[in-house]
This record gives structure tokens, sequence and C-alpha cells, in this order.
């Protein structure tokens, strides 16, 4: 079959998104294809660097790095004709955005022309403004306006599928609902060390993420036997100082390990139950890492979040809630076998829907359809 030249435009290279697409890059690149990633030469964290050094090797299209602003600003105008000149030179055949910004580039450098084919997955992004507000309003009309540049769309849940329809439009374009996957290593069980934590959560450390919501929830959290309660928090984001400052205010500085980013799977040695008290997701690869792992899961009832656990879903708590999260960090205090067990089940679910090969296939598959 003939391979493909494919440019991955994403904003910041961070988080569940660039996950996504480092998974994507690779995955393609075995297959023959050859992939290239534009992305923003301002955003990124403590690992950012290493990883994309690491994604050079597969990365046959090249890595190319230009300022995207997160909101609107002066280089809106600017760099979607970096990435249509880059498109060009390349010779792509698929120009896939990523996000709402890497959306808004990719299919921005398309308009006026027919080639290549643009696919847009929006990883949440604009998704979580509400469209009744300025902001939110003035973001949904940017999507409208941009479906008629957009040959497909490919959605991370129905969920995502859902609001897009709500608060955007009923696309006319081809639309596909792609859940994301993992590798079957990622499938291992892990074990918590001797020494772990009570909890841990893994993300980046914004308000969004319900990061405040753990420390009011662990404040007066008690074990069965009495003793406080402990967490480690690993990651970083624009709100890391006010959660350092929050953590001082409670005086909870011997009961939170602030670890600083961190691989997923490592952290679920260092804590006992995984936190994902989100305030807004999509499909996030932290509840599917830690469902992969036989971890237990305390997560809100958001995004795809019940999607991913399935038959467990009536665990979920509600979102922006430090009573209701407290509650559910209480109860598996009080009985950490059951959700031991319950982790199993959810483990077997996962398995048998969220893999990385079934993700990469649909894709493929979409991007031929399109370039034929």
């Amino acid at each position: 079959m003939k391979s493909l030249r494919i440019l991955q435009v994403m904003r910041s290279p961070v988080g569940g998104l660039f996950r996504h697409v480092a998974d994507l890059t690779r995955a393609l690149a075995e297959r023959g294809h050859m992939v290239g990633l534009f992305a923003d030469s301002e955003a990124g964290d403590g690992q950012t660097d290493a990883k994309l050094a690491a994604l050079e090797p597969v990365a046959a299209l090249g890595i190319h790095r230009f300022p995207i602003p997160r909101l609107l600003g002066a280089h809106d105008f600017t760099t979607p004709l970096k990435i249509r000149s880059l498109a060009r030179s390349l010779d792509v055949d698929i120009l896939h955005g990523h996000g709402a910004k890497g959306g808004f580039g990719a299919r921005l450098a398309r308009i006026g022309g027919r080639r290549p084919a643009t696919v847009y997955t929006p990883h949440g992004g604009a998704l979580h403004f509400d469209p009744h507000t300025l902001s939110g309003g003035t973001f949904m009309a940017i999507e409208r306006a941009l479906l008629g540049a957009t040959d497909a769309l490919i959605f991370e849940s129905a969920y995502a599928q859902r609001i897009f329809a709500s608060h955007v439009a009923r696309p006319r374009c081809r639309q596909e609902v792609i859940h994301n996957g993992l590798a079957d290593a990622e499938f291992e069980t892990i074990e918590p060390a001797p020494d772990a934590a009570d909890f841990v959560f893994v993300g980046e450390l914004r308000l969004l993420k319900g990061i405040d919501l753990i420390v009011d929830a662990l404040a007066p959290l008690k074990r069965p036997d009495g003793t406080p309660a402990t967490i480690i928090m690993a990651g970083d984001g624009p709100d890391a100082e006010m959660l350092r400052a929050k953590i001082g205010s409670l005086g909870l500085e011997q009961r939170v390990t602030l670890a600083g980013v961190q691989p997923a799977r490592t952290m679920f040695t260092r804590g006992r139950c995984v936190l994902v008290p989100s305030r807004a997701e999509s499909l996030p690869y932290i509840v599917m890492e830690a469902a992969a792992a036989g971890r237990p899961v305390i997560a809100t009832n958001v995004g795809g979040i019940a999607e991913i656990f399935g038959p467990t879903s009536g665990r979920l708590i509600a979102a922006d809630s430090a009573d209701a999260l407290r509650q559910a960090m209480t109860a598996f205090l009080a009985n950490p076998s059951g959700a031991a067990s319950e982790a199993q089940e959810r483990r077997a679910f996962v398995r048998s829907r969220f893999s990385l090969s079934r993700m990469v296939d649909g894709i493929e598959a979409l991007y031929r359809d399109l370039s034929s």
C-alpha cells in the first residue's frame, strides 16, 4: 500500500493530547508512513524537550515549532501561513489538527485549497467552554466557521461527539468516534510500594483538574486507625504556586508530597488509589492508564470517563465537590480490598476496548479513505 505523508498539528506538547500524538506518530511510522509534527515553540513542561527528541527518529518529516498562542493572538494570523507553507513543501497527504488551536491552525491553513485533506480531533479543547458566555460563544462560532475546511472529524469519545453537535453544529463531513488506546505493556498490573501514600494524583496542576478539591478533601481525612491520610501529586502547570500556597495555608506540608513531572506508571507505585477529580475532561489517558494497571481510581463523572469505567461507572462521583471526593476517599480507606476487586473488573473492560492497535487501525483507515 502507498505510504502516506502526514503532518500532525498541535499547540502544547504536554498531557494526554501530546501522548496521543506521540503514540500515533510512532505507530504510523512503524506502518511505513512519513509523519511530521508542528507544535508551539513556547509551551511545554519539564519533559517536553526530551519527549520531542525521542520522537525525532520516527518523525521523518521533521519536528517544527512556531509560536501558537493559547488564546487568540497575533500569531493566529501568521502561524497558519507557516503551516500551509510547510504542508506544501512537505507535500503532505493529510493535515491533522489536534485540540482547538491545532485544529484552528491546520484548517485555516487549508482554506483556499482542496489538498491536503484536513482532519480535526478536538480533544476537549473549545468544547470545555460554555457556549452561552462571550468567550465560549466566540470559540463555538470559530469552530462552526472552520467546518467548511474540515474533511473529517475524529472524536476520542462519544461524549465529545455529542457535545460538538450540541455546542457547535452537526457536521456534514465524515465523523467517527475512535477511542484512544494503550499498548499491551500498559496492561501489566502494578502494585504499590510498601511505603506508598494513600492517594496519588498525576496530571497538569490546573484548577480544571480539581487540584484544589484534593487538598480540601484531604485536610480532615483520617485512616481507620485515626492517622492522617496522605497523597503524592505529580505534575506541573499554571496553578502550581496556588496549590503550594493552599497546602501551606492548611498546614498539609507533611501530608502532601509534590513530586514534579513523573511518568504515570512510576507514580502508580507511590500511591494506593489514583485520584482524577477533574471539573472537565474528554477521554483522559490517566484514567485509562490507571485502569489498565489495575489500580483503584476515584474519578468524577465528566466527559467520556464513564466510557472508560464501563460496568463500574456507577462509582463515578459528582464534579466540583470536595465533599463527594472526601466521601469516596473515606470509602476507599475503609475498604481497599473492595476497591481492588472493582479495579480488576475495570481493567478487563478497558483491555477489551482501548488498545493502541485498534486506535491506529481506525485512524489509518480514515486517512487512506481521505487520500484516495
